[in-house]
């Protein structure tokens, strides 16, 4: 093996220090926020774009997802080895002015291939986030913290998704009503594209929020015996996994299921409410909105606490023990709301839905930093983002949408493809999640032995 012994396995946090920790983390949360404002856009626009383009739910299944999801998830993996090893806050910086350049693009494409390609574009930037993000924050943090850290940085995908659907639905609801707008050079411009350009802008000043954050000390280090730090090459990069394979298999696939969950209901919840309840082009951007920026929040706040309060009681497998209730809850309630009887029912029921959606994102998040050292954390959390975005973020907008053109061959039925889709992944998730229990306490123990 590379290195023989972990050095400083966990920050010690003087009061001062503690709150500019948390300033980190609100930094990198209005990061995640942002990208989530700009992948999640394009939900509240799916009819327009339909029109515009001439496209069916299928593509608009491959726009949402696996657009976005190829080089998300495939640049995902170098991105967590350059978090390893350089400035991670300059990465990030660098991945928001790209991904939101490329969001802005996406008001000018005028084809699926084009508007694909853009989507593409967005992933590339969108995948230098999570590998630095999760990286800092945990040299941030003492292991104690660290599920809750994690989990108000997550809360950027609640917030960011309720501001897509509040913004979004304002700003849909308004152009929606405007005539073609003519820009110079561009000619002629369907006034629904210019949401992409409003929520792309703001980029560039969230990226120099960024170069305010400061680049801390690597805690948790993997050393030699002569105590020197250990650079791991590829082969001792794989052997450090495979010391850790079953944990990293059962949290990753069994994490594909609960993110799947969470992007089928991003993807096709508004559509379900204007379809299935008749509401109006963009009206469900508001009450979704609030009801995932209060529940999905709230869910993701206390299941982080609860992981951390576990953590402290030795209860080692907290994470996986969270993420259980999380997505067993989620599609209890996911499908009760999908197959409710009127729109006030399906709201009543969206709530608990975000609640448990939310509950075990930051605690996943957190279970694999947890168990690998400092040079690993990038390059683990990325490839954690990785399998999950292939499977999740890849099959969960795509499949409604092919139940709805090849199975009940009914869009009005968007419900009733939410409603199968994720109550086959939320069975498939918890058994999974519970399946690992075991592994991944073996796996803490031998990382924390010294402690």
């Amino acid at each position: 093996m590379a290195g023989s012994d972990i050095s400083e396995r966990s920050p010690v946090v003087r009061v001062g220090e503690s709150r500019y920790a948390w300033y980190v983390v609100g930094v990198l949360m209005v990061c995640y926020t942002l990208s989530f404002v700009d992948r999640q856009i394009l939900s509240l626009l799916v009819t327009p774009i339909k029109e515009d383009l001439g496209l069916n739910d299928t593509q608009i299944g491959l726009l949402q997802g696996l657009a976005f999801a190829i080089f998300y998830t495939a640049l995902g993996l170098p991105a967590g080895w350059l978090a390893d090893r350089f400035s991670r806050r300059w990465i990030v910086a660098v991945g928001v002015l790209l991904w939101s350049f490329m969001t802005a693009v996406c008001s000018v494409t005028r084809s699926f291939w084009s508007l694909f390609a853009a989507r593409i574009g967005v992933g590339v930037g969108e995948a230098t986030l999570g590998p630095c993000a999760f990286s800092l924050i945990s040299d941030y943090f003492p292991r104690e913290r660290l599920g809750t850290a994690l989990s108000v940085y997550s809360m950027g995908i609640f917030i960011g998704s309720g501001l897509a659907f509040i913004v979004g639905g304002v700003v849909v609801g308004a152009v929606s009503h405007m005539p073609p707008v003519e820009f110079p050079l561009f000619g002629t411009v369907a006034a629904w594209r210019l949401t992409f350009l409003i929520v792309g802008v703001p980029g560039l000043l969230v990226a120099l929020l960024m170069c305010t954050v400061r680049e801390p000390r690597r805690h948790g280090l993997l050393t030699e015996a002569d105590g020197t730090t250990s650079r791991l090459n590829f082969a001792a990069v794989v052997e450090q996994i495979s010391q850790r394979r079953l944990s990293v298999f059962f949290v990753s696939v069994a994490t594909i299921f609960q993110a799947l969950n969470n992007y089928a209901v991003g993807a096709w919840i508004p559509v379900f409410f204007e379809r299935a309840h008749g509401w109006a082009r963009g009206e469900a951007g508001l009450p979704l909105g609030l009801l995932i920026v209060t529940f999905g929040c709230l869910g993701m706040y206390l299941g982080g606490r609860l992981c951390d309060y576990w953590q402290r009681h030795r209860r080692y497998e907290a994470p996986l023990l969270v993420s259980v209730i999380g997505v067993i809850g989620g599609g209890v309630f996911v499908v009760l709301a999908t197959t409710a009887s009127s729109a006030a029912l399906s709201l009543f029921f969206m709530a608990p839905a975000y609640f448990f959606l939310g509950f075990p994102i930051g605690s996943i998040f957190a279970s694999i930093q947890w168990i690998f050292p400092n040079q690993l954390r990038g390059q683990a959390g990325a490839l954690l983002q990785m399998i999950l975005n292939i499977g999740g973020m890849g099959l969960g907008p795509l499949l409604p949408g092919v139940f709805t053109d090849y199975l009940f061959n009914d869009p009005q039925r968007i419900g009733d493809a939410v409603a199968m889709t994720v109550a086959a992944s939320s069975v498939a998730g918890a058994i999974l999640f519970r399946l690992g229990f075991s592994p991944y306490r073996a796996d803490f123990a031998r990382m924390h032995a010294s402690e």
